[in-house]
């Protein structure tokens, strides 16, 4: 069945140059991630980025696909993109002029789009300047530098390559998006963080050959994964159906509405926003205490923020249930929506349109987001825990839940979803016989 499919999409003229465009689009993304910013002691560097894993820096180079710590071109990543975005957005429930050209379709989108690319070059440089800094001040015990010659040049030099990387890759992501199949920003992050397992598989397979770790240990980290990786697909695809009724309506001749659909409303409709929010602000204390002297009261801290410790686990998971709660607020108006089905002449049965349908949805968002909050802070504690408890590295930990065990399940179930509809509108089977698979726009 599923050789069956894959033999189908390569019989496809068009799905099959949409997929090679789209692999040979990642595979340039991967060749930036290598290029070294010059001016850079890669060995240096390379020694001092190790005790930076658990802070800020390291989560910044999970979404850079490890370019980060390498200080290559595609250093900053799409980060400063999703930073210009998430900022536009946000501006958008507040200024009035966003909120415009948020309703003005597609040209409004276009504007909104260049705004954004105004905001991620702005951002790229910023950061890109920051990154050079952050790099001068890297200094081995041993006195060698991972930057031989600082300076202004040094400086103008790092933001020129880091903030045009950037750009690139944007770049990259909207080709993916025009020419190619899926959402180009999401697969190039994607790509950077499966990028990592097969170095976490080998170093794996080697404790496993030196007897670190037993064959049904093994196996039950295989079955604990893939019951993670349901459990997260369940969690992703999870919808509320809310039904929904349009009156009839008679202009001219013909007659409009009179049928019964849903509203389809996400269980998790925050995607994985609250676990970035939260780990970037779980990182702020461990990451200032790399550049502060040591002390009783610094370690004390450092180790209640540490990932091994209950504090941690506690505060984590109070943090995404928060941001959970505020980015589902942002990114769904329950006001908007029964605004929109008032004028569509959309109605729910039993609830009167206007402020009731507001009502009703807002309390129905309002449940079906606490056990989605609570499992996202489940999910992104789960790494962290196996490391303790289970011994097992980081590396491998972190493909068991977190960030990027969501973004992975979320991006290739959307990848998914485009590419049956692609065979389904050819009149082929798809993945799945029962059904298509739901995207995550669902």
């Amino acid at each position: 069945m599923i050789l069956d499919t894959f033999r189908n999409i390569f019989k496809i003229g068009e799905l099959r140059k949409r997929i090679l465009f789209t692999l040979a689009i990642l595979a340039i993304e991967r060749i930036g991630t290598h290029i070294v910013t010059p001016g850079i002691d890669a060995a240096a560097l390379a020694e001092g980025f190790k005790n930076l894993q658990g802070t800020l820096f390291g989560l910044y180079d999970l979404f850079a696909g490890g370019a980060f710590s390498k200080a290559a071109v595609f250093g900053l990543g799409i980060m400063p993109y999703i930073s210009a975005s998430i900022i536009i957005q946000l501006l958008g429930s507040v200024i009035p002029l966003f909120q415009k050209l948020q309703k003005e379709g597609e040209e409004g989108r276009k504007k909104i789009m260049q705004y954004t690319r105004y905001g991620t070059l702005l951002i790229s440089a910023l950061q890109a300047y920051g990154v050079a800094i952050f790099l001068e001040s890297i200094q081995l015990p041993d006195g060698r530098l991972a930057v031989p010659n600082p300076g202004l040049a040094f400086q103008l030099l790092t933001m020129i390559s880091m903030a045009s990387g950037t750009m690139l890759i944007m770049w990259l992501g909207e080709q993916i998006d025009d020419r190619g199949i899926g959402n180009g920003i999401s697969l190039i992050i994607f790509i950077g963080i499966i990028a990592r397992l097969p170095k976490a598989l080998t170093d794996e397979f080697q404790q496993f050959t030196v007897g670190q770790r037993g064959l049904l240990a093994e196996i039950m980290l295989v079955a604990l994964a893939l019951a993670i990786i349901y459990f997260v697909v369940l969690l992703t695809q999870g919808t509320r159906k809310i039904p929904v009724q349009y009156a009839k309506r008679v202009v001219g001749r013909k007659v409009y509405g009179g049928v019964n659909t849903h509203f389809p409303m996400k269980v998790n409709t925050a995607g994985v926003m609250p676990i970035i929010f939260a780990q970037a602000i779980m990182f702020v204390p461990t990451t200032l205490l790399t550049f502060l002297p040591e002390n009783d009261f610094m370690l004390s801290v450092r180790d209640m923020f540490s990932m091994d410790s209950w504090f941690y686990w506690i505060f984590y998971g109070v943090m995404i249930v928060f941001f959970t709660y505020f980015y589902t607020a942002i990114a769904l108006n329950p006001v908007e929506v029964a605004d929109n089905l008032k004028k569509q002449g959309g109605f729910i049965p039993g609830v009167r349109p206007g402020k009731k349908t507001s009502e009703f949805l807002d309390k129905i968002l309002t449940r079906i987001t606490l056990p989605a909050s609570i499992f996202l802070a489940i999910v992104a504690i789960i790494p962290a825990m196996l490391s303790k408890w289970a011994n097992i590295p980081y590396s491998l930990a972190s493909f068991f839940g977190g960030t990027g065990l969501l973004i992975i399940v979320g991006v290739a179930l959307d990848f998914l979803q485009q590419v049956e509809s692609h065979l389904f509108m050819r009149h082929y089977d798809g993945f799945m016989k029962s059904g298509k698979i739901r995207g995550r726009k669902g």
